[in-house]
């Protein structure tokens, strides 16, 4: 019984501090539905429609520079704290700004808060997990993006049916919202989960290894027997106490020999995930496939499926990462985007990207990404940094992710309207071949090891 309880708490803290997943999900899905409406209204230049999307991107950059010092500093849960203030106010401060310069102040700041919840949530998860569960409970995180994404494009869809048949007509005060300028609602809807995130996270507690880094080990102690038991307490405090007495905790670490190659391995994956064109699907789908000749309604219900198979998938990793290993999911998975991105590009290249194929291309494409580097990228890079330093370490790798985000959210327009979309698509397959390289000779299998095994499988493996 006692067990089962741990696992019920556990699993409690890691859903709560998997819904700044959600909320990454839907603030970067969300854009996929408004981008058609918002360039209309403003007349926005190809460049200019690039920076509505970026400008998220930016900000994400902005925050992850500043926030693995801060939750180094001050700890992991203030930092998710203020993340879920950034989620609210950027919500608001979209559905009702009064022009596109304000409504980039407020994706900027929605950005902050996506960038801050990519590196803190996954992080806050796999300090507070057991080894054999630890895959699948910061999965959970990656299967909340996917649902976030998911409820995006629903909401998207929803709300267009909505102010197409009249529904919020007869409210004067909602007409402009809902009605002449839907896409307020769309980014406003986010401000609803990012105050229940708020909520939530005030009743979590600190990472027990953040208090243990800080000295705080009766605190850390009563956190870890509540979510593992006693025996599990013991054991876990005795080996991250040892771990430390090798770590210097200094940005110098990063440089040591074992240490620089797992930063090298998160900063490379984190960058080839985004620059396979994940985002290409997830920001401009409805572009791509009204380029394709889908009417606009059309083009946000496969949104709808996209966001399905996303999740399915997501869910189909979460059982699999901690039975037969992070590797195996990456490899296959990057293997089937490489077809899927080839076969996408050749369709639009032969004229044949007005009809089902191409859907099915990309809904193969999600499936694997899914399966594979979404979840295995965000678990790895929650693992393999030291206690000291992770939330420096894990800072570093996710300006990287942001970077690449913000590179192709800026250059899918003008790409798709220069390079046409074969070229964008064979060009997003190319990066699946670094990809795989990477994942078979540099990256090691983490299956079933406690975060400290892992650093020493760094400084042993490259101190000989």
């Amino acid at each position: 019984m006692t067990s089962l309880l741990h696992k019920f708490r556990l699993t409690g803290l890691a859903f709560t501090a998997a819904l700044g997943g959600f909320l990454f999900g839907y603030d970067t899905a969300v854009i996929s539905g408004t981008l058609s409406f918002v360039r209309d209204q403003f007349d926005l230049t190809a460049g200019l429609e690039g920076w509505y999307v970026s400008s998220a991107l930016v900000g994400c950059v902005f925050s992850v520079i500043w926030a693995g010092w801060l939750s180094d500093r001050f700890g992991r849960k203030i930092i998710l704290l203020l993340t879920a203030i950034l989620f609210s106010l950027s919500a608001i401060g979209c559905a009702l700004s009064s022009g596109f310069s304000s409504l980039i102040i407020f994706r900027f700041v929605g950005g902050m808060g996506v960038g801050i919840a990519s590196m803190i949530s996954p992080m806050y998860i796999s300090e507070i997990s057991p080894p054999g569960q630890r895959g699948r409970l910061v999965a959970l995180y990656q299967l909340a993006i996917t649902i976030g994404i998911l409820a995006a494009f629903f909401v998207n869809s929803w709300l267009l049916n909505a102010s197409n048949t009249g529904a919020f007509v007869s409210n004067p005060s909602l007409h402009l919202i809902f009605k002449s300028e839907v896409w307020r609602a769309m980014l406003g809807m986010e401000s609803l989960p990012a105050l229940v995130f708020l909520i939530l996270v005030i009743t979590i507690p600190e990472s027990p290894r953040w208090l243990i880094v800080n000295k705080k080990l009766e605190k850390a102690r009563s956190i870890l027997v509540r979510i593992v038991g006693e025996e599990g307490t013991v054991k876990e405090m005795k080996e991250i106490q040892a771990t430390m007495a090798m770590e210097t905790g200094t940005w110098k670490m990063l440089l040591e020999p074992g240490i620089k190659v797992a930063v090298f391995l998160g900063v490379s994956l984190a960058m080839l995930a985004q620059f396979t064109g994940i985002d290409a699907i997830i920001y401009y789908g409805p572009r791509i496939m009204e380029q394709a000749g889908f009417a606009i309604g059309e083009a946000l219900g496969s949104q709808v499926f996209i966001g399905i198979i996303n999740v399915v998938f997501t869910l189909l990793a979460i059982w699999l990462i901690d039975r037969i290993g992070r590797k195996p999911l990456l490899l296959i998975g990057t293997a089937g985007m490489l077809i899927s991105l080839t076969s996408i590009g050749l369709l639009f290249f032969f004229g044949k990207a007005d009809g089902l194929l191409l859907l099915v291309f990309i809904l193969v494409f999600i499936a694997c990404f899914a399966f594979s580097l979404g979840p295995v990228v965000w678990v790895l890079l929650a693992e393999i940094y030291p206690n000291s330093i992770r939330g420096r370490a894990m800072s570093i790798a996710t300006v990287a992710t942001w970077i690449a985000t913000s590179i192709i959210g800026q250059l899918i327009p003008v790409s798709m309207d220069n390079l046409g979309p074969a070229n964008t698509f064979w060009l997003f397959a190319l990066f699946c071949l670094p990809t795989l390289y990477i994942g078979w000779k540099i990256m090691p299998e983490t299956k079933g090891r406690t975060l400290e095994e892992i650093e020493l499988h760094w400084i042993k493996s490259f101190r000989k």
